[in-house]
């Protein structure tokens, strides 16, 4: 037992510090309690065998099916632009329509999903989207609790329920509880986010932010210079962007070349073109350089170059200060995802131009802005990134939206979803997989139905390939809650989970079931605030379903009791993914999320304390 305590304690230790991986802390524990022989090499590795989370590898899949053939998001939008111009109309579509899409999909899916057209659809409104994003967060934790699926720790109490010889949830036991979480969210929120409006007005404009604005708010102007390749012995004529390697030799950034293609007297034509590295320069190019002014002088002498100053035209003939146009070029925001493999990697060796023919122009990293020696800066988990491209490049950066999101697309741009002709195939898969888990007449378990469903998507072409499919499992989640389960086994074999609820049975039990229930609840929301859901629902199932079995009464509403409060944790950015993920993108502050979230977990608390006995009689 005390060896089971010790790695119990240093395994929390390390899950709240955030200074290992989860997944890594979870590994070592579980080798930990093979070690010292708690637990045998069977009970160690059954975990991964477990069908809960071989159901959860499914349903990544499904999910991903559902995602890449465009039909969640066509959803999303069609129905979010019912919301017209009416904020408390949008308010309410945002919670209505995240909750019933985080019912079936991943919240961190969910969000992805639904934070672009959100933010898009906000700016077209005139409305600021800090108003909604937090919203957006905490609706897709709510959707979850709505299906058997919706999110890990459901299938965690039903399985320990199982296990303990218990009658296992159905699909939809959770139904009743999603739709009052729900309410209860959003009719505290609708007042509440008042708050998070900043009291300056909102423009009336078509994205979050103007091209033009998004320029100023990263100060790009105050780097940004231009010379002009006029002499005709001039070093940089017949050389390739890539061949004068201005970044190793000057620190400076090509973000483009502008091209006369003829003039008379009354129509003159730039080509506005990406400085790509096989591009190769001519007389009287112009090229719209960042970086230091000194190196760009340095530079201009080195190549013979014309350094414009701020009343000198590219074509002579007019003043004209050097900025950034948007024609065949254009700008954005990429929220780099909690899951994205950039994280850790050199922005220079990230491969933005190679892969995606897009600059880095900057980054925003909470309040502050980087704009010089970017090559070199690692990028960080909710880094904002500003890029420069060809506007079909930065459409096609929405595909990767494993590593990030792109923010503020114009409204009639976020409309534009193009369906699959797959996506009518994966919606009657998806359907038919919840008929086979809801309908119990049909000889097919739960986790069959998922895996055959998931197997289907990829057959059928909603997953493009195998190694689609696999990049849709976030296997970081898969291996922590697989590794923590056998953790759960240690704590009955050992008794600790027997010592726990025997004292939590003494402590409350005798006053009242309500109360001990409230104590399993209060526990566990208060252990997610520093620990992942999912590991605290591993934890805590066992210890509730003791503490209900110790004072003879029916564990259902432990069990919910454990996976509601796991699930509804607002009081911090950190707690979920879909609150960090929000974070940078409505630029919230940790003290917003304890501003508003937490009296909604306290509040959440209290009604469930009062409802699921209700629901579910002791």
């Amino acid at each position: 037992m005390i060896a089971t305590l010790i790695i119990l304690l240093v395994s929390a230790i390390l899950f709240v510090s955030g200074k290992v991986r989860s997944d890594l802390v979870a590994i070592c524990a579980l080798l930990a309690l093979l070690l010292c022989q708690v637990i045998t090499p069977a009970e160690g590795l059954s975990g991964f065998s477990n069908t809960t989370v071989v159901m959860m590898i499914g349903l990544f899949i499904v999910g991903g099916g559902i995602f890449q053939t465009g039909l969640a998001k066509m959803i999303g939008s069609k129905v979010m632009a019912l919301s017209g111009n009416s904020e408390t109309r949008m308010f309410l579509l945002v919670m209505l329509v995240t909750g019933a899409i985080g019912a079936f999909v991943s919240n961190t899916g969910t969000v992805a999903l639904m934070l672009p057209i959100i933010v898009s659809m906000a700016a077209g409104a005139g409305k600021s989207p800090r108003r909604f994003l937090m919203p957006l967060a905490f609706a897709s934790s709510m959707g979850g609790m709505m299906t058997l699926i919706g999110t890990p720790p459901n299938l965690i109490v039903s399985d320990t329920l199982q296990s303990a010889g218990y009658q296992p949830l159905s699909f939809f036991s959770f139904l009743p509880v999603g739709l009052i979480v729900l309410a209860v969210g959003t009719i505290y929120l609708l007042p509440a986010t008042k708050m998070l409006t900043p009291k300056e007005k909102v423009a009336d404009k078509k994205t979050g932010k103007s091209l033009k604005e998004l320029v100023r708010e990263y100060g790009i102007s105050s780097t940004l210079f231009r010379v002009h390749i006029k002499d005709e012995a001039s070093g940089a004529i017949g050389k390739t962007v890539a061949e004068l390697d201005v970044y190793r030799n000057y620190g400076l950034n090509v973000l483009e070349v502008r091209r006369s293609s003829g003039q008379n007297r009354f129509v003159r034509t730039v080509n506005q073109k990406l400085a790509s590295p096989d591009m190769v320069l001519g007389q009287g190019d112009v090229l719209y350089l960042s970086g230091e002014p000194e190196m760009v002088t340095r530079f201009a002498s080195d190549y013979s170059l014309r350094l414009l100053d701020i009343h000198t035209d590219e074509i002579e003939g007019s003043s004209a200060h050097p900025s950034m146009d948007f024609f065949d070029i254009g700008v954005a925001e990429i929220l780099i995802m909690p899951t994205s493999s950039m994280i850790g990697r050199r922005i220079a060796e990230a491969g933005f131009r190679s892969k995606f023919s897009v600059n880095v122009l900057g980054v925003r990293r909470k309040n502050d802005y980087i704009l010089r020696d970017l090559g070199g800066v690692k990028i960080q988990e909710g880094d904002v990134l500003l890029v420069q491209g060809g506007w079909p490049d930065i459409a096609r950066m929405k595909n990767e939206s494993a590593n990030w999101v792109v923010l503020g697309e114009p409204l009639q741009e976020a409309a534009k979803v193009t369906l699959d002709h797959k996506a009518p195939i994966a919606a009657l898969i998806m359907i038919a997989m919840i008929v086979a888990m809801v309908v119990e007449s049909i000889p097919v378990a739960p986790v069959t139905a998922v895996l055959v469903a998931a197997v289907l998507m990829v057959v059928t072409g909603c997953v493009r390939s195998m190694e689609a499919a696999y990049k849709t499992i976030n296997w970081q989640t898969i291996v922590l809650f697989a590794a923590m389960l056998p953790m759960s086994i240690a704590l009955e074999k050992t008794g600790v989970s027997e010592m726990i609820s025997g004292a939590m049975v003494r402590g409350l039990g005798s006053s009242s079931p309500y109360i001990l229930m409230a104590g399993v609840y209060a526990v566990t929301s208060l252990m997610t605030i520093f620990i992942s859901n999912t590991v605290t629902a591993v934890l805590m199932a066992p210890i509730a379903l003791q503490c209900a079995v110790g004072i003879g009464v029916s564990p259902v509403p432990f069990m919910f009791a454990v996976t509601v409060a796991a699930s509804m944790c607002f009081a911090s950015p950190f707690s979920t993914p879909p609150n960090a993920l929000v974070m940078s993108a409505g630029q919230y502050t940790f003290m917003d999320y304890v501003k508003v979230g937490l009296p909604l977990q306290i509040l959440m608390g209290v009604v469930m304390v009062l409802i699921l006995p209700l629901l579910f009689p002791f």
